[in-house]
């Protein structure tokens, strides 16, 4: 069930474009929002409730993968390699289908991604080429819920499977591959709850309102606050699109509107870096805590500044959505949702290896 304050704010941005940035951040550090009736309502499937499988349950369940004889292209679709986080779950696709031709399989990936991470339309356009190029599968990380849709039942229907990895929610497509992203926000608020003692003041920065992932995280954030932690007030919460500098923007104005303002979690770590900036510039005592496991998070965190980040993996994710790919190509029967590894890190553990971690293992082959 969603939080009062949740519910509140999804109804409102989902139907509502942003305008403007730093410069109309009022006294309640909310936007000026206009209406715009094209937003779609929030999608019904819903990964982190579905009748789903842990990565390593089904490896376990289906052991090793079939030998398939024929040659395979796969072709893999991200937000934008501008964000150090697809630049990973590409590398990882490509990792996983060089363990494929290393035993012996013939199949090759293309990965693509938009220019932006607003761009819905151009990735789109990459997702329809794929299609008309006829390729084996489609591994896709949608920036909504809805622009990639008309893609997916085009692909399905001249029987191309897709896999939605990671991120916004394709409710057409055959599976889907990912962390539990309420989890995200679940972890990040008990290890805050701890840091705090249960009790201060909290804000969050989203990132875009019709992305999955950010409504998720920050329901599972609020909602564990609500459920463990009554004396933690949230005293803030505004969208900043997955964007460093309107997160910092947006920082700088809470650090000075709420002097007791104890921590800020942010819905990924490129936000995240650009609240620590805005913390560091104040010299204030703030916990900043952000999601993604980026490299630049890890090093932030061993230098004493980010406090902890969510890290999914998105590299062994990556080899992940390749597996159920060729799974599922070799006619293996697969639940619909897999969800992938995902571990808190702080300087606790920053220097482990992410192997160690999450307990990764080699793909077997028959």
């Amino acid at each position: 069930m969603l939080s009062k304050r949740m519910t509140l704010f999804i109804l409102s941005m989902l139907a509502l474009t942003v305008v403007g940035c730093s410069s109309d951040l009022g006294e309640t550090g909310s936007k000026t929002i206009v209406e715009d009736d094209s937003q779609q309502e929030i999608q019904n499937f819903n990964p982190d409730e579905a009748s789903g499988i842990e990565y390593r349950d089904l490896v376990a369940e289906l052991s090793t993968i079939p030998f398939l004889d024929e040659s395979l292209m796969l072709g893999g679709v991200a937000k934008s390699f501008q964000n150090e986080y697809w630049r990973t779950l590409r590398d990882g696709m490509e990792k996983g289908v060089d363990l494929f031709s290393q035993n012996g399989f013939d199949v090759t990936i293309e990965v693509s991604s938009a220019r932006e991470e607003n761009d819905e339309q151009g990735q789109l356009a990459i997702v329809s080429n794929m299609i008309n190029q006829d390729y084996s599968a489609l591994l896709l990380s949608p920036i909504s819920d809805s622009n990639l849709g008309p893609g997916v039942i085009n692909a399905s229907e001249i029987g191309i499977p897709t896999i939605n990895v990671n991120d916004g929610i394709i409710e057409e497509a055959d599976y889907f591959v990912g962390p539990k992203a309420r989890e995200n926000g679940e972890l990040a608020a008990a290890w805050l709850v701890n840091k705090l003692d249960g009790e201060g003041e909290v804000a969050i920065i989203m990132g875009m309102p019709k992305a999955f992932a950010a409504r998720q995280r920050t329901i599972g954030f609020e909602e564990y606050m609500e459920e463990n932690a009554p004396e933690i007030e949230i005293v803030a919460v505004q969208n900043a699109d997955w964007d460093r500098a309107r997160a910092k923007d947006i920082a700088e104005t809470w650090i000075k509107m709420h002097p007791n303002l104890n921590a800020i979690f942010a819905n990924n770590d490129t936000m995240a870096l650009g609240v620590q900036e805005a913390v560091n510039a104040s010299g204030r005592d703030i916990l900043v805590i952000g999601v993604d496991g980026t490299s630049e998070a890890y090093e932030s965190i061993r230098n004493g500044e980010l406090a902890a980040t969510v890290d999914s993996f998105p590299y062994f994710k990556g080899q992940i959505a390749v597996e159920i790919a060729m799974r599922r190509l070799a006619e293996q029967e697969i639940p619909r949702v897999i969800w992938t590894p995902q571990a808190l890190i702080d300087s606790t553990n920053a220097n482990k290896s992410a192997e160690e971690i999450i307990q990764w293992s080699e793909l077997k082959f028959e």
